[in-house]
């Protein structure tokens, strides 16, 4: 009866794609499908005014902070159906108030806990929203404003609560990790806070996801060479290494200076996993400053890395100031050609750990195999370790197993207990 559509309002392709499956559950309400259509998140954040008059099928619009908002809704709605059948009507109109259930849960507050929709044994642990840095080409601040960091102790007893609930695995995430604490208490925390997490009974795995190279939060490092639960993995968003685009996506941050982040990351944790993503078709960045990035991608062998064609986005710094002027279908070329680099090191990299025992957590099973992954691997994004099933031996989910590594290919591993 009811649909929520939680949106995203981050590039192009998401974008559209939050559009197309909106305009897919509108058609099913105009065909008497489907009674209610929510919509929140952020492209409903962003485009609050323009979005109603443009597909009007949808009952109500929420930002994406508005949780109690639309429980309250969802609530107030079906207190409406309910009491409208025992009244002999399919209106809407007969209820006027929110139903109890909703009042409780805007009343209870913060004691109202999280719905887990990850597998049991993990979960994604926001400690912070909205970023500062401005890049040029980032739509992330216009939509969840300035960086706000959320209290210590909140963070710790949503963890303590959380591996109540069977989770083991956390992946700490925010837009900016490195700037954690610096709004609440005026200076780094995030070594701090891991610190404290690493030491809570039952967190198995704690993963580090979107720190930022400019001013980064060195005393989190020997935290991690310390806690064997901390994972040796780094997620660093590095975007590219030509002095010319750091400056014009006003990174804050010269090759050199990102250069010597990641050579002193390597050093104080030895064998860490760094995961970063780049960006390529920028306004202003010619052949010379993608071969540039192509050869230190060759140069620095990054153990997971992604790439993404620069989408403009409206009321940024690169919309208002520069001119798209690469085309899409070079943009997609370089694309393609950065990431065929990243293939062949992620293939040689993933090579070098045959015959090697690794500790891998086992996510799902199919048919011949069950997927597991290792330490320096986050969750649909990086590599899986396939062990297949023998002797009958029944492996349990979420659970950890030691294997050795008998097989890799380009972004995989295969493995036997």
């Amino acid at each position: 009866e009811i649909a929520i559509i939680n949106t995203c309002g981050f590039i192009g392709d998401a974008k559209e794609e939050s559009i197309d499956i909106i305009l897919q559950f509108a058609e099913r309400k105009t065909k008497g499908k489907l009674r209610k259509l929510y919509v929140m998140g952020c492209l409903s954040q962003r485009y609050r005014e323009e979005l109603p008059t443009e597909i009007p099928e949808v009952d109500k619009w929420f930002g994406k902070f508005d949780y109690m908002g639309i429980v309250e809704e969802i609530s107030f709605a079906q207190s409406a159906r309910n009491l409208n059948k025992s009244f002999g009507t399919d209106s809407d109109s007969i209820a006027t108030a929110p139903s109890t259930v909703a009042e409780s849960l805007v009343n209870k507050g913060k004691d109202y806990e999280r719905k887990l929709t990850t597998p049991k044994h993990y979960a994604y642990l926001k400690i912070a929203e909205g970023c500062n840095r401005y890049c040029s080409y980032c739509a992330i601040p216009l939509i969840t404003g300035k960086f706000t960091s959320r209290p210590k102790e909140e963070i710790l007893d949503e963890v303590r609560w959380l591996v109540g609930e069977g989770v083991k695995e956390f992946n700490v995430i925010a837009q900016d990790l490195s700037s954690y604490g610096l709004d609440l208490y005026g200076e780094h925390r995030l070594a701090q806070l891991v610190d404290e997490m690493a030491q809570i009974e039952g967190v198995e795995w704690i993963r580090l996801h979107y720190t930022y190279p400019t001013d980064f939060p060195y005393d989190l490092l020997p935290v991690m060479a310390k806690h064997p639960n901390v994972c040796k993995y780094m997620d660093i968003a590095l975007q590219h290494c030509s002095d010319n685009m750091l400056k014009k996506m006003h990174r804050h941050i010269t090759r050199e200076e990102q250069d010597a982040v990641i050579a002193r990351i390597r050093r104080e944790v030895p064998g860490i996993c760094i995961r970063t993503t780049l960006l390529v078709g920028h306004p202003g960045e010619t052949e010379q400053d993608f071969e540039e990035l192509c050869e230190w991608v060759k140069t620095m062998r990054f153990d997971r890395m992604g790439a993404f064609a620069y989408s403009e986005e409206e009321g940024t710094f690169a919309a208002k100031h520069y001119t798209d002027d690469i085309p899409h279908e070079e943009k997609e070329r370089r694309v393609e050609t950065i990431m065929a680099i990243q293939q062949g090191i992620s293939a040689d990299i993933l090579s070098q750990m045959v015959g090697t025992q690794q500790r891998v957590v086992i996510d799902r099973e199919e048919q011949a195999y069950y997927i597991g992954r290792t330490q320096y691997d986050s969750p649909e994004v990086d590599c899986e370790v396939l062990i297949a099933k023998e002797n009958n031996r029944h492996l349990t989910i979420g659970e950890y197993y030691t294997v050795t590594i008998i097989k890799s290919e380009d972004f995989d591993l295969y493995a036997s207990l």
